[in-house]
């Protein structure tokens, strides 16, 4: 709401660019609570593997909000005032919002960085970004680094106009503005597109659910194995087991029994597990060789 204010008293289009991003990531925000709250629900005959990707639905949602709302808007805006440009009037509305956006916005930036570096372990933050499988801190740090460095844009623009009395600059800041939210944008459609169409575990998550499989007595090895996340902490996995020849069935199901405690054992989101038995054939074909 200070934003708007400012842009009404300054004609600023830079705190107007900033007042409607702040629409767009108070929306996200939303968007974001509403897709944790979906993905909650109970599994249905429809919907046997439950809600859970909803919350990839909706982080990809925020992402084009992001560009069409935020991006679009700061784009036609910056091209306009550099077209028709006007002098900024009352400019220390501008500088007292902007300010104090800047401190407050550094504060949750802050919080955002604590929260990822809680899980982050010691993956680098592209890496975090680009192989998270939970959505809304990637969502929330990037939100918080564009409102960030969209809020220095606007106090660049503004104070450029200010000093050489020139209103381009105004309009420079605002279409800064519009392409930092395009760029974060797509780079979130990209990743979250990525966790909807669905993937797999990441590497050493599956490493340590192969060893578990072939840790239990009755499986002598793993033929084959797939994995997918159903949702941020619910992941698939379906893999076909070499048992020996020579196993009764009770022997088999009770091997089976075991390696599924065992996966759950390193990988406890590893919630739905299908496991089918095949005849060790490299071993019996080595042994009648």
């Amino acid at each position: 709401m200070a934003k708007f204010v400012a842009a009404f008293f300054t004609g600023s289009s830079s705190m107007l660019a900033e007042g409607i991003h702040s629409v767009a990531d108070s929306g996200n925000q939303v968007l974001l609570l509403v897709g944790g709250k979906r993905a909650a629900r109970a599994r249905t005959k429809e919907h046997p593997f439950g809600y859970g990707r909803e919350r990839y639905f909706y982080a990809f949602v925020v992402a084009v909000v992001l560009f069409t709302i935020g991006a679009a808007f700061s784009l036609y805006e910056g091209v306009h005032k550099i077209s028709d440009p006007h002098k900024v009037e009352a400019p220390i509305w501008a500088f007292a919002v902007l300010i104090f956006a800047i401190i407050a916005e550094a504060f949750s930036f802050r919080t955002a960085i604590i929260e990822s570096n809680a899980v982050r372990g010691k993956q680098s933050w592209v890496a975090f970004i680009r192989r998270s499988k939970s959505p809304e801190l990637p969502v929330i740090l990037l939100e918080d680094l564009g409102a960030l460095l969209g809020l220095i844009f606007a106090l660049f623009g503004v104070t450029m106009a200010v000093v050489t009395g020139d209103g381009v600059w105004d309009g420079i800041g605002t279409l800064m503005i519009g392409v930092l939210l395009a760029v974060i944008a797509v780079v979130l459609a990209i990743e979250t597109k990525s966790l909807l169409v669905g993937e797999g575990a990441s590497p050493d998550v599956e490493d340590q659910i192969r060893t578990a499989l072939e840790g239990a007595p009755e499986v002598s090895r793993v033929i084959h194995m797939r994995t997918l996340h159903l949702g941020p902490e619910e992941l698939l996995v379906a893999a076909k087991i070499a048992v020996e020849h020579n196993d009764t069935a009770a022997e088999v199901a009770r091997g089976i029994d075991e390696a599924e405690q065992r996966i759950r054992a390193v990988v406890p989101i590893a919630r739905v597990i299908y496991l089918e038995p095949d005849l060790d054939r490299l071993r019996s074909t080595s042994a009648s060789g």
